[in-house]
């Protein structure tokens, strides 16, 4: 799925994979972890202590991230140290921060996504 200007608009078949790439960072954990992890690899550890989580949450959802091939595990002896599994991850995280620069508090407003709306939380 290309998202190029000068291309004819997908079908919504065509844009499942962008839809299951965003919905995978749509978790505020999830993201997170992600946002975390594009400073450098880290442990479950590192992870649980940084971030104020359980343990159980952040191996939860380190398995979602590496299903969705997000992020990789690099055994290490008795532990394994998570990275992004690629760079291109980080330049969509800097890419999502200059548009909510962009356009404010827009987003945060959006009465299905936002923070004060019906569909606004984690899941």
């Amino acid at each position: 799925m290309a998202m190029t200007s000068g291309t004819a608009v997908s079908g919504r078949r065509d844009l499942q994979p962008a839809a299951a790439l965003f919905h995978s960072l749509s978790d505020t954990t999830r993201l997170a972890i992600v946002q975390r992890l594009a400073h450098g690899e880290a442990r479950v550890v590192d992870l649980t202590d940084q971030l104020g989580l359980a343990q159980s949450t952040v191996s939860a959802h380190l398995a979602c991230l590496r299903d969705c091939r997000l992020v990789v595990g690099r055994p290490e002896g008795r532990q394994v140290f998570y990275a992004l599994a690629r760079p291109e991850l980080r330049d969509l995280l800097v890419a999502a921060e200059t548009l909510l620069d962009a356009t404010g508090s827009a987003v945060a407003l959006c009465p299905v996504y936002g923070t004060g709306g019906e569909g606004a939380g984690d899941e």
